[in-house]
């Protein structure tokens, strides 16, 4: 039996146009069995698992930029505003009987020395190196101290099952970028930081977990990379998986959405933009996506 998964990349606020994504393929009742998302993209993506994007909606941006200008723009704070505005519901909802698997990726902090240096004062400053360094592809902290995790509402490792218990820490540790978040980030008492420095769209994961067929959803125009330090593209296919890429083609700065802040008119736009490149994805591709 063919099985649709769908990966929806990271991007911060960018992220609105993959929630339009989301929500346009939802109006042609494109499901898919099971969803990932990393780092920003958790809230929403877990909105789609449970057949709520659209509903959810554009109000989810408008209440992201609520929370923003309410912090003082504190990254930490907005998403943690977002994760108690939305987390009730989707706990709720999304361990039920039938309801489409969801994987979060995270990046785990696997020695004692990087725990020291992103769980303590020194994180901020570590992660304005991580930028440099991902600038010119050198990933050389990151192969020595994280590790991809994916949670994993259908997982067998109990360790990495993503739970109703859990989900407010794992959703809130994907997004940990160390330069703006200020808070740190925990599973069960072990450090987690932003799933982007391991894996920015989970779309070969997806496949490797076996999904038969793929659509990655990216913030970006151009090449849709695994990570932040851009070492290997996300390919358009995966020992025989295909993997459809759905991206802007446009820098959506232009629109008036950037990462770590929006207008509310970009944000509509971005949305509607998300919308129609859903659509035309769809129209391309007619009847052979997802078995649709």
């Amino acid at each position: 039996m063919k099985s649709l998964g769908i990966a929806c990349a990271s991007g911060s606020f960018k992220g609105v146009f993959v929630h339009g994504v989301l929500s346009a393929l939802e109006s042609i009742n494109i499901r898919a069995n099971a969803y990932a998302a990393a780092s920003s993209s958790t809230l929403f993506t877990a909105c789609a698992a449970i057949g709520k994007a659209r509903e959810v909606g554009i109000e989810y941006w408008y209440q992201a930029i609520k929370f923003s200008e309410q912090s003082a723009n504190n990254m930490s704070q907005t998403v943690l505003q977002s994760i108690r505005e939305y987390a009730p519901m989707l706990r709720d909802r999304l361990f039920l009987p039938g309801t489409p698997r969801l994987i979060v990726a995270t990046s785990a902090v696997v020695t004692s020395e990087g725990a020291e240096e992103t769980q303590g004062n020194k994180a901020r400053r570590l992660g304005r190196q991580l930028l440099v360094s991902s600038a010119r592809g050198d990933r050389t902290w990151v192969d020595k101290h994280l590790v991809t995790h994916l949670f994993d509402s259908a997982g067998s490792d109990n360790a990495l099952q993503l739970t109703a218990n859990n989900f407010d820490e794992v959703a809130y540790a994907s997004t940990r970028m160390l330069h703006a978040w200020d808070i740190p980030a925990w599973i069960d008492k072990q450090p987690y930081v932003d799933a982007s420095y391991t894996c920015s769209c989970p779309a070969v994961e997806l496949a490797q977990l076996g999904c038969s067929e793929v659509i990655a959803v990216a913030t970006e125009p151009g090449d849709l990379y695994r990570d932040l330090f851009q070492s290997a593209l996300v390919p358009t296919s995966w020992k025989d998986v295909p993997i459809h890429i759905i991206k802007p083609d446009l820098d959506l700065k232009v629109l008036g959405v950037d990462f770590t802040g929006a207008t509310k008119d970009g944000l509509r736009a971005a949305y509607q933009y998300g919308e129609n490149q859903g659509k035309e994805f769809i129209r391309k591709k007619g009847n052979r996506v997802g078995g649709n």
